[in-house]
C-alpha cells in the first residue's frame, strides 16, 4: 500500500479515523451477535478494549519501526522470532483471507437472492446450496479477473463499493431502527438479558468469539502511522475516535436487527437482508428492498477485491525474496501476482464445494468463519509477542511511534491483546448452541485438522527452500533482517560500525542479498 510520505502530505486525525472505520466495518456479521440481545453491546465493547485498540497501537509501533522496509507482519515477526516464524505469520494472513472468501461471498449470494420482490421466494433461493455455490464462484472469479487488471481498477471499485455497500447501509439500518421504535413498532429484542452476559455458559460464547474477527484488519492501517503529523499524539487519537465510531456502528446496527427480528428467527446468512425487508415493509417501502440488496452485493464485491489484491501481494513480495518456489513468483504484464491469484482461486473453489457435505448453508458459513478466526488469531498472537520481544532485542531501534516511554505499557497493551486473542482462540473450538452445525465430529475435525494442515504447510515450504528461489531483483529491494547482517570489515569503510540493534542504515543496501547462503543458515539455526 502506498503512503503519502513522498509528497509531504499529512493525513488529518479525522481522515485517518474514517479510513480505520472503512477498513474494519462490515455488516455481514451483525446477525451473529444480534442473538445475544443487549449483552451484544458488552461483547463489542470488550473485544474493542482487549483486541481492537491493542492491535491498532501495536501495529502502529511496529510499522513505524520498519517504515523503510518491506514485509509487513513477516518483517515484524521475523525480526523477533526468526524468518521461519515470520513466514508463518505472513502465510496465515494470506491463507486466512483465502478461507474467508467463501463466507463473505455466501453473504453476497444471499444479497442477490433478495433482489426479487417475493420475500418467501427470496428466502427459499437464499437457502439453495446450488444457487449459492454458483454465485460464490462467479463473483469470486469475477473479482480475480478485475484484480489481474491492476490496482487502478481495484482502487476505484473498492472505494465506491465501500461507501455504497457498507457505510450508507449501516447508517440507514440504524436510522430505520430508530424510526421503527419511535413510531410504536414492537421491540422483538429480549431486554431481560441485560448488558452483562452469563459467562458461565461457555457454549454460548463461540459466536461472540467471532466478534474479534469483526475488528481484524486494523493492523494493516499501521502503515499510515508516518503519514500523520505528530504521530505520537495524533495517531492514538485517530485510533480511539475510529474505534468508538466502529463500536457504535456495530452496537446500534446489531440492536436494529434485534428490534425487528426475534432471536429465535435469526439466520446468520439471511437476517441482515430480512431485517431491511421487514423495516421497508413496515414503512410501506418494499420497493427499496431490491435496491439495498444490490448495494450490499456490490459492497461484498468491493470488499473481496480489496482482500484479493492485498494479502496475496504481501506473500508474493516475500516469496520473491526466496521463500516461495519460482512458480508462485510469476506476475502478468501489469505486475499482478498471477499464479498466486489462480492458486488462491482453486482453493476457494474447493472450499466452496464443501457445501455438499455440510447440513446447511448456514452451518457451512459458521464453520468456515470459525476456522478463519482461529488462523487469524494465531497470527495476532505472534504479532503481540513480537512487539514485546523487540523492545528487548532491539532497544536502540528508532521508534517514531512508541507505546509508553518504558516497557511497562507495551507489556500491558500487547499482553492485553495477546490474552484477548488467546481467549477467543480457545472459545472458537466450542460448537455454538444457537445454530445447527451438523455433527460435532465434523465440526472439531474441520477446525483441528484445518489448523494443523494450514500451520504445518509454511514450515514444510520453508524447509524445502533453495537459493534458486530468490529473485535477484527482489533481493536488491528486500532488506535482510537485522540479525542477518554481517559486520563490515574495519578497512572497508570509515563509517561507524553497525550495532546489532541498528536497522535502516546504509548497510541495508550492501547487505540486501544476504537473505540466503551460509550466513543466513547460521543465523537461522540460532533463531529457530
Amino acid at each position: 500500500m502506498a503512503t503519502t510520505k513522498s509528497t509531504g502530505f499529512k493525513l488529518s486525525v479525522m481522515t485517518l479515523a474514517i479510513m480505520n472505520i472503512t477498513a474494519v466495518v462490515s455488516l455481514r456479521g451483525l446477525p451473529s451477535e444480534a442473538v445475544y440481545g443487549p449483552s451484544s453491546a458488552f461483547y463489542y465493547l470488550f473485544a474493542a478494549i482487549v483486541f481492537l485498540i491493542p492491535t491498532a497501537l501495536v501495529a502502529a509501533e511496529l510499522a513505524a519501526m520498519f517504515a523503510d522496509k518491506q514485509g509487513g507482519v513477516f518483517r515484524w515477526v521475523g525480526e523477533a522470532m526468526g524468518a521461519r516464524t515470520g513466514f508463518l505469520a505472513i502465510w496465515l494472513q494470506w491463507i486466512e483471507s483465502t478461507i474467508w472468501y467463501p463466507t463473505v461471498l455466501t453473504f453476497g449470494a444471499v444479497s442477490i437472492a433478495f433482489i426479487g420482490m417475493d420475500p418467501h421466494h427470496d428466502m427459499m433461493l437464499a437457502s439453495n446450496k446450488v444457487f449459492t455455490l454458483i454465485v460464490v464462484l462467479v463473483i469470486y472469479w469475477a473479482a480475480t479477473a478485475i484484480a489481474l487488471k491492476g490496482l487502478t481498477w481495484v482502487g476505484k471499485i473498492s472505494k465506491i463499493g465501500g461507501m455504497i455497500g457498507t457505510i450508507i447501509p449501516a447508517g440507514l439500518l440504524i436510522v430505520l431502527g430508530i424510526i421503527y421504535l419511535s413510531t410504536g413498532g414492537h421491540n422483538n429484542m429480549d431486554m431481560s438479558q441485560g448488558f452483562f452476559p452469563d459467562l458461565t455458559k461457555f457454549d454460548n460464547l463461540v459466536l461472540a468469539s467471532g466478534i474479534f474477527l469483526f475488528y481484524a484488519g486494523m493492523e494493516m492501517m499501521g502503515i499510515h502511522v508516518m503519514d500523520v503529523k505528530n504521530p505520537s499524539k495524533n495517531y492514538p487519537k485517530a485510533i480511539f475516535i475510529g474505534s468508538l465510531i466502529t463500536v457504535l456502528i456495530f452496537v446500534l446496527g446489531t440492536f436494529s436487527l434485534g428490534f425487528i427480528i426475534p432471536a429465535k428467527d435469526i439466520n446468520l446468512t439471511q437476517s441482515l437482508l430480512i431485517g431491511f425487508d421487514n423495516y421497508f415493509h413496515y414503512l410501506h417501502m418494499s420497493w427499496a428492498s431490491p435496491i439495498i440488496a444490490i448495494a450490499l452485493m456490490f459492497g461484498v464485491l468491493a470488499g473481496v477485491l480489496t482482500w484479493v489484491a492485498g494479502p496475496s501481494k504481501g506473500i508474493f513480495t516475500v516469496g520473491k525474496a526466496g521463500y516461495l518456489p519460482p512458480f508462485f513468483q510469476k506476475a502478468n504484464k501489469s505486475g499482478v501476482q498471477r499464479n498466486i491469484l489462480l492458486i488462491q482461486g482453486c482453493v476457494v473453489t474447493v472450499l466452496s464445494l464443501l457445501f455438499v457435505v455440510m447440513p446447511s448453508v448456514q452451518s457451512f458459513y459458521q464453520i468456515l468463519s470459525q476456522l478463519t478466526v482461529l488462523l487469524y488469531l494465531i497470527m495476532y498472537l505472534l504479532m503481540f509477542s513480537s512487539a514485546i520481544v523487540l523492545r528487548y532485542k532491539m532497544p536502540k531501534q528508532q521508534r517514531p511511534f512508541r507505546i509508553g516511554k518504558g516497557n511497562g505499557l507495551i507489556w500491558f497493551i500487547a499482553g492485553l491483546g495477546f490474552c484477548g486473542a488467546l481467549l477467543a482462540f480457545i472459545l472458537s473450538f466450542i460448537p455454538p448452541s444457537q445454530i445447527s452445525t451438523g455433527s460435532n465430529t465434523v465440526w472439531f475435525s474441520v477446525l483441528i485438522i484445518g489448523c494443523i494442515i494450514v500451520v504445518g504447510a509454511p514450515f514444510i515450504i520453508y524447509a524445502s527452500r533453495k537459493p534458486s528461489w530468490q529473485d535477484p531483483e527482489a533481493a536488491k529491494e528486500f532488506q535482510p533482517f537485522s540479525w542477518e547482517k554481517q559486520p563490515q570489515p574495519a578497512a572497508a569503510t570509515a563509517q561507524p560500525a553497525v550495532t546489532p540493534t541498528a536497522t535502516g542504515t546504509a548497510a541495508d543496501a550492501s547487505n540486501a542479498g544476504a537473505t540466503t547462503g551460509s550466513a543466513t543458515d547460521h543465523n537461522e539455526s540460532t533463531k529457530n
